[in-house]
């Protein structure tokens, strides 16, 4: 692609594995209620929405949602069943974000809760030896300590605004169709990273690595 200065990509399903039938599944087994009936990837209740945006403790989460799915066991069962849809990140898409960072200006945008970054990040210093992501992008973006979440054009025009990028000179990358229009909707060039398929593959189909 020509005149791309910047890229933007999103974390779940990008460069950690993701599954969230495991979550979806193993909320299930603590619950008679149907856990995919207010979450999956394309849509879920307010509760869920409220944690991502930083609006509600992680005690009051999961205080609520023993109410939504009735059930009376301990914290630590339901945070277990919310991390269960966080996989690993495999070095060669470490290896990615290093080679992009040296020609782009590289940001992670990424819909996700305090809960869901300390159990990554402990994933990742015991995987490769690092603590965060901070060294791999210019800049971390998560939506839980900025209040805003995608695909609500704010982030985006956030994340442009304070960079000083231009749209027409941006590469965002998702794996949820939703986020990708999203970003479109802005100006941004929008890709979505299909299932099973590796970023860097992407990426070098659009001449950006």
């Amino acid at each position: 692609m020509q005149g791309i200065k910047n890229v933007i990509f999103d974390l779940g399903g990008v460069i950690i594995n993701l599954d969230l039938n495991r979550t979806i599944n193993a909320f299930n087994k603590l619950s008679d209620n149907p856990f995919e009936k207010i979450y999956t990837q394309a849509s879920q209740i307010e509760l869920f929405n409220s944690l991502d945006e930083g609006k509600i403790s992680e005690k009051d989460f999961f205080s609520e949602l023993k109410k939504q799915i009735n059930f009376s066991g301990k914290d630590d069962m339901l945070l277990n069943a919310w991390n269960a849809m966080l996989l690993n990140v495999p070095e060669k898409r470490l290896d990615v974000l290093v080679e992009m960072k040296h020609n782009y200006n590289t940001f992670l945008l990424s819909n996700t809760c305090e809960p869901h970054i300390k159990a990554f990040e402990h994933d990742l210093y015991n995987e490769h030896g690092v603590k965060n992501f901070d060294d791999y992008f210019d800049k971390v973006y998560y939506s839980c300590r900025i209040g805003l979440r995608k695909p609500d054009k704010e982030i985006f025009e956030l994340v442009l605004s304070e960079n000083n990028m231009k749209p027409e000179e941006t590469v965002f990358i998702d794996d949820s169709e939703q986020h990708v229009k999203g970003a479109g909707l802005c100006g941004i060039n929008s890709f979505l990273l299909e299932k099973n398929r590796e970023i860097g593959d992407l990426l070098k189909e659009l001449k950006l690595l």
